[in-house]
């Protein structure tokens, strides 16, 4: 009998771990998987709390629609009646202390058309008309290995990227465009350059597809993502979970390999996927000769700051869900959802729920990262007074504070990952790294991840 052992049970291992067990029995494989998760429940990143008939996620709020790899764990899972999709609305860039809608008809900020680039109230009629050299500009020398930041600028112009444009993409991708890859963000920006000879041209050309997509893009459950955890935890029943116990180290012996566990116990297995971020996975490794490579991977800090007031949700600006922060405000966030209005599940008796977010990126970040919980709510309270001129004590508060834990994908991640791979199966054949340190940010990614080393592992067994 083959043993599959996976470390990590976030929605990544947890994928991997479905996926796994359905091969197997669809295969009829002589096989026995055991996952490996050190904290005491699952769900790594995603994780549901609920007070007061409030709804808040300490992790990510939602799953990106319209993508096979979670439309069908959802049908296979049948989760169909639970699920919700987020309310649609007015986008706000805060700039300048004051609230300005994003245009109509953009993609992450960036125009469709001339006429989304003239309505917006972000941009002078000098950066209009330096956005337009986009339509007469060629691309002689931008690769999908070219940072996205420097790409758009050159076409854009500095106005339109740095205030319409970087806020919208940095609410994404945690980091600084000019060090983000076309490649890990955007790449059919450049297919639709290098064919349609504009960026703008291209988008208006598929604008048909983003228009699709843009009513109910967003997925979420009834009770909050952990329900979609509680139901791969449900399923694999046949499976074995050890919860509450991290992995020390994994050795290889005898052509196998043994897991040793901080609760004394060995688990030996002939295949492991490390399913954890990159540095546990490092320091679960303890190989010299990864080391330089694990080394270039970084991460960033995100602080999430929930508050619940018993203030109607009307108080807010008309049909608007939230808004982003541009860096010339007073304000310390980076953007701040009203998601009482974007999700109305999260909110039982219809009061306002909003939740800021701090990342590392910003200037406020160094000195708000040692702050206690009280400290960081007085920010908070003080960011929505200055912001949507609210006023009152909360009656639910949730602090997360995601240290270092927040993949940052620059623009050496892809040769990183190449090396490393390589390394890997040279030196630790059948151990595979997953998950969003390595191969794409958000749900849909690890589930698409877990999915397909799930599917290697079986091939090579078969094989």
């Amino acid at each position: 009998m083959k043993k599959i052992v996976v470390i990590g049970g976030g929605i990544t291992g947890l994928s991997t771990m479905h996926y796994l067990q359905k091969l197997k029995n669809e295969k009829s494989l002589d096989i026995e998987l055991v996952l490996v998760e050190a904290n005491e429940y699952l769900g790594g990143k995603i994780h549901t709390m609920q007070e007061d008939n409030f709804i808040m996620e300490v992790g990510a709020d939602s799953i990106v629609a319209r993508n096979e790899a979670i439309t069908n764990l959802i049908e296979e899972l049948n989760l169909e009646e639970e699920k919700v999709y987020n309310s649609t609305g007015i986008s706000y860039i805060y700039t300048n202390n004051e609230l300005h809608a994003i245009p109509a008809d953009t993609v992450f900020g960036i125009p469709t058309s001339i006429e989304s680039l003239n309505s917006s109230t972000l941009i002078s009629d000098a950066g209009k008309k330096e956005a337009l050299k986009d339509l007469e500009l060629p691309n002689e020398s931008f690769t999908k290995e070219s940072s996205v930041g420097s790409f758009l600028e050159y076409f854009l112009g500095k106005e339109l990227v740095g205030k319409q444009i970087v806020p919208v993409l940095s609410g994404v991708y945690s980091g600084d465009l000019n060090k983000l890859s076309i490649a890990t963000t955007l790449p059919y920006l450049i297919d639709y350059k290098n064919k349609y000879g504009s960026i703008i041209k291209g988008l208006e050309e598929n604008r048909a597809q983003f228009q699709a997509a843009a009513n109910k893009k967003f997925i979420s459950f009834q009770n909050g993502l952990s329900t979609l955890i509680d139901r791969l935890e449900e399923v694999l029943g046949e499976s074995t979970i050890i919860k509450g116990v991290a992995t020390k180290k994994v050795e290889k012996k005898d052509g196998r390999y043994s897991v040793l566990l901080t609760n004394g116990e060995t688990v030996e297995a002939d295949s492991v996927v490390l399913a954890t971020p990159h540095n546990v996975a490092q320091l679960i490794l303890q190989d010299e000769q990864l080391d330089t490579d694990f080394n270039r991977l970084k991460n960033s800090s995100l602080i999430s700051v929930y508050l619940g007031f018993d203030i109607p949700d009307n108080q807010l600006p008309a049909e608007g869900t939230g808004f982003i922060v541009s860096e010339n405000s007073d304000v310390k966030c980076n953007a701040c959802t009203w998601t009482s209005r974007k999700w109305t599940h999260t909110s039982k008796n219809n009061k306002l729920l909003v939740r800021m977010f701090y990342k590392s990126s910003s200037l406020a970040f160094e000195s708000m990262k040692n702050m206690s919980e009280e400290e960081l709510v007085e920010v908070a309270l003080q960011d929505i007074k200055m912001s949507l001129k609210l006023t009152g004590k909360p009656e639910v508060i949730e602090v997360t504070k995601w240290n270092d834990q927040m993949p940052n994908y620059h623009l050496a991640h892809g040769d990183a990952i190449q090396s490393l791979t390589a390394k890997m199966a040279d030196e630790m054949p059948n151990v595979v790294l997953a998950g969003c340190s390595y191969y794409g940010v958000g749900i849909v990614a690890c589930i698409k991840n877990g999915r397909e080393t799930a599917e290697n592992i079986i091939n090579s067994i078969v094989d």
